[in-house]
């Protein structure tokens, strides 16, 4: 509880900022520690998952009516790797959680440095859910879907599998 408690300002702040960007482009200046951390997310999912990541933006960029934070390019986005680099950004919620439980250990109170990890805090709240490119090129992966079902299928209607003889950790 003290978690969530010590993470209120943060999603208040971050509620705060996603609609006066909406209004007011300045605001959209607060978001870039998120989307810097958004692309790297995708980089390192790319990097990691052979889908070859060739360049990562930053720089705003208008876009319609409104504004593209960030992108990176892959080479190789494929079925087996897209769903992966494009969902990445998801385990940034991560972040956040990790600052509360290292910052509510034992006794302890709101101080200045926890007004500025919030203001740090907020953009990954708002950078942690994948854009609507994202989950056009996690659809690329539907065949895992079909993997992952199989596989669950088979776990809970084959009792045999439960028995298999796993090699010893």
């Amino acid at each position: 509880m003290d978690k969530l408690f010590y993470l209120t300002p943060s999603l208040c702040l971050a509620v705060a900022i996603w609609v006066l960007s909406r209004r007011y482009v300045v605001f959209t200046l607060l978001q870039l520690p998120g989307t810097l951390c958004h692309e790297l997310a995708h980089f390192l999912a790319g990097l990691l998952t052979f889908a070859r990541p060739v360049s990562l933006s930053i720089i705003p960029r208008r876009e319609g009516s409104g504004y593209r934070l960030g992108e990176v390019k892959l080479a190789n986005a494929s079925w087996y790797n897209a769903a992966l680099t494009a969902l990445a950004p998801l385990l940034l919620v991560l972040i956040p959680w990790w600052i509360a439980v290292l910052r509510t250990r034992g006794a302890w109170h709101f101080a200045p440095l926890d007004a500025g990890l919030a203001f740090l805090i907020a953009p990954q709240f708002l950078a942690c859910w994948p854009s609507a490119a994202d989950w056009k090129l996690a659809m690329r992966s539907w065949p895992l879907l079909i993997i992952a079902g199989a596989g669950c299928y088979a776990w809970r209607h084959y009792p045999w599998l439960h028995a298999w003889p796993w090699p010893a950790a």
